[in-house]
């Protein structure tokens, strides 16, 4: 059996300078220090000299490299570990790299065929792969360690950078959005990480990001797909749960801390920083009624308050830019015209309506991020772009989409290895395809947008090599698997991570029941329940919760809630499904087996109907609570907040209501017994009902998509409001209103 490359790395030490790691040995000496020599021939010139700066050490390397390895540095996908791998012929010698080639594969984003990782790595020239599984700190180590040593054998050393969505939260784990929990030190949910901001302070931000940069260094992953400056606006947008809230001024005063604690430093990567990819540009919350660009319904940006887009949705970009984010992701949507009121750039000019997905449209990102914003960083865009999600280039070949992402500004392509239609796209500039050769131009393009150029691939490549100088990966791509289980083992992290656990929670309501004290459940029995969307998960989270309570000095469980002086209830809802469009809007009431109208193909309501349940057995809440209710007992609830649930299902039967984003129930019992007082404020507003979220028959919410819910109240109608001039905010049975910055303490 080939021993792995974690065992073969030698280590050359420079005097003040940077250590060389290398499995080849092709290592030049000269001064007295030592070089990696990248391409063999033993000459030390500007890219192999680690005292030059990224940026000429990327531009010279980029300029000497084939159109070949320049085209396989344009892509990234998906990809899997040997360990994953079930057929044990079809991984390499070591057991670390999947071998299997994959005729015509598909995921939501593509369909492609693939090679073994080997083949990728020699023939393919690919150096960037998305990592979706969850291994061990050890396990990741190896991996990469093992592919860069395949890196050291081409033509050039290019080393291999691994990139994944955020893994420091808990949370679902969702295919393409946070693919994997638990094995880092895991927060709560953004949004739970933004209430506990709001509570206790900014310097949560900076434990957090100190974390993420040590565990992910130690693995060697160095590039993640995080976070989201996206404003949330829109609450039937699905992905709400990913980001800091609707608050735009706090997400913009988080990223202003998280990117230099994660990248390294306040002027941009570190050799023990990891690049950070901020996404959506220009903010993905100004949905259609929470339709999502996954999915064709979703392939428009709606505007339809004048100016939104500068108020409320561009300025967390600002820090990311201010801050010297590594790159930025545009989103798959495309802005609508028709549908929008007026909105204007920096300069105080009507923004360009280009009716094409963000990544293909050169003025958002030429004119709007780069020359008016400042961007100085790369653009590496969403998955799927130039296959499933290519909105409003849909008339053009996938080789064309792929030159006119780069000609906009794209540097990296996500989602997909389509490496023939780069070639193919190169081939056509270069052999006069659409000149010489006479082939038609798609109207409304110009050859060099559908082409690709050498001069346009050196660029792309310049652009994305820079960030792999700046991270130290010449010199040293590999990391100790030892080391990194000591790293991500390191208890202060876990620590602070229980900590803002804690301070996650919010107290919507109290009305004198909680702190749950032992002299209060002295001689008392307790009901507990959980309720999730699927009965199942409901069950088996009822168990684990109950094994908790048992371990709580003074608790007597009893499983009738008539005979309870407390009830526990922990809900956990959940509406429609990530990749796909629901049947009719995505609900946000609690509810089980509600009747709701299905929408047409122009996102419209239709006549139909279906029935939706985000939360299974909801019926049974009010049961509960009037058994416990009649014999004068108290009802307490925790919801976890993943969109802006409508809680009037819930509230009302209540005496004590808490909520959690992505918390751990743990957490949640300390502060209703007593173990921590709670500290968090709401990082959304909670939609009052359905009546503020109605759709009328053109399709237009009576309620502006692309505002967030703290502002909505300018723009509802006059007869919505109550005497304190309030229409969207849910207000609960005590007066109070579940808006932003709200929260209880006791």
């Amino acid at each position: 059996m080939k021993e792995k490359a974690s065992n073969r790395i030698h280590y050359y030490e420079n005097p003040q300078g940077p250590v060389i790691g290398t499995c080849s040995d092709k290592v030049i000496q000269k001064d007295g220090l030592y070089f990696r020599d990248i391409n063999g021939d033993g000459k030390l010139n500007t890219y192999k000299d680690w005292r030059k700066t990224p940026q000429e050490r990327a531009q010279a390397l980029a300029e000497e490299l084939s159109a070949e390895e320049k085209i396989g540095l344009l892509f990234l996908n998906s990809w899997k570990m040997g360990m994953e791998q079930e057929d044990k012929d079809f991984v390499d010698e070591t057991g670390l790299l999947d071998e299997k080639p994959v005729e015509k594969g598909s995921s939501i984003f593509a369909t492609a065929s693939t090679v073994g990782t080997t083949e990728t790595i020699k023939d393919w020239k690919v150096r960037t792969f998305i990592l979706r599984s969850n291994p061990k700190p050890d396990e990741l180590a190896d991996w990469i360690n093992e592919m860069n040593s395949l890196a050291e054998e081409g033509e050039h050393f290019i080393p291999v950078m691994v990139v994944s969505n955020s893994r420091n939260e808990n949370g679902e784990v969702v295919f393409g959005m946070n693919d994997a929990s638990g094995v880092f030190a895991a927060w709560p949910g953004t949004m739970g990480i933004a209430a506990a901001v709001k509570g206790d302070g900014l310097h949560i931000i900076d434990d957090f990001a100190d974390c993420i940069r040590r565990e992910w260094d130690a693995v060697g992953m160095k590039k993640g797909y995080m976070y989201m400056a996206d404003c949330a606006t829109d609450p039937r947008w699905q992905r709400t749960y990913g980001t800091f809230g609707e608050d735009s001024k706090l997400i913009k005063e988080i990223f202003e801390r998280l990117i230099p604690g994660v990248q390294g430093s306040q002027e941009g990567l570190t050799p023990d920083g990891v690049a950070m990819t901020v996404k959506h540009f220009p903010g993905g919350s100004a949905r259609e009624n929470g339709f999502d660009p996954h999915y064709r319904q979703g392939q428009w940006n709606v505007y339809q308050t004048e100016n939104s887009l500068e108020t409320y949705h561009i300025p967390p970009f600002e820090a990311a830019i201010e801050k010297n984010a590594a790159s930025i992701m545009p989103y798959y949507a495309k802005p609508s015209r028709e549908k929008s009121a007026d909105q204007y750039d920096l300069q105080g000019n009507p923004i360009e309506w280009k009716p094409v997905g963000f990544a293909f449209n050169d003025y958002f990102i030429q004119e709007l991020l780069k020359k008016q914003m400042g961007f100085k960083g790369y653009i590496n865009s969403d998955s799927g772009i130039v296959q499933n999600m290519a909105w409003g280039v849909e008339e053009l070949e996938v080789c064309e989409r792929v030159a006119l992402a780069v000609h906009a500004g794209v540097d990296i392509i996500s989602g997909s290895y389509d490496i023939e239609a780069a070639k193919e796209a190169y081939r056509r500039g270069k052999e006069g395809y659409y000149t010489t050769q006479g082939h038609k131009v798609p109207e409304g393009y110009t050859v060099e947008q559908v082409t690709l150029s050498d001069q346009a691939l050196t660029q792309a490549a310049a652009h994305t090599l820079k960030e792999k100088f700046e991270l130290g990966l010449f010199e040293n791509p590999y990391r100790n698997p030892e080391k990194a289980v000591e790293i991500v083992a390191t208890k202060k992290d876990w620590d602070n991570a229980a900590d803002v656990h804690r301070k996650s929670v919010v107290l919507l309501k109290n009305q004198e029941v909680l702190p749950l004290t032992e002299e209060k459940t002295a001689g008392k029995k307790v009901y507990a329940q959980c309720f999730n969307k699927k009965e199942e998960d409901g069950i088996n989270a009822t168990k684990e919760l109950k094994k908790m309570l048992e371990k709580e000095k003074g608790i007597t469980l009893t499983d009738k809630p008539e005979e309870a002086d407390y009830a526990l209830l922990f809900l956990t809802p959940s509406s429609g499904e990530y990749f796909n469009a629901t049947p009719g809007y995505l609900e946000l009431e609690i509810c089980d087996g509600k009747e709701v109208c299905d929408v047409d193909e122009e996102g419209r309501p239709a006549q139909t109907t279906h029935k939706e349940t985000t939360l299974f057995g909801a019926g049974r809440i009010p049961e509960i609570a009037k058994a416990v209710h009649d014999r004068g007992g108290k009802v307490i609830a925790n919801i976890n907040f993943t969109l802006a649930w409508e809680v009037g299902s819930v509230e009302p039967y209540t005496d004590s209501l808490l909520a959690g984003f992505d918390t751990y129930p743990w957490a949640v019992l300390d502060v209703i017994f007593g173990r921590f007082s709670p500290t968090g404020k709401m990082p959304i507003t909670l939609p009052k009902d359905d009546s503020v979220l109605a759709i009328n028959a053109e399709g237009v919410c009576i309620s502006p998509n692309d505002v967030p819910g703290y502002d909505k109240d300018k723009y509802m109608p006059e007869n919505m409001k109550d005497e304190n001039g309030k229409a969207y905010a849910y207000r609960d049975s005590t007066g109070n209103y579940y808006e932003l910055n709200f929260g209880l303490h006791y």
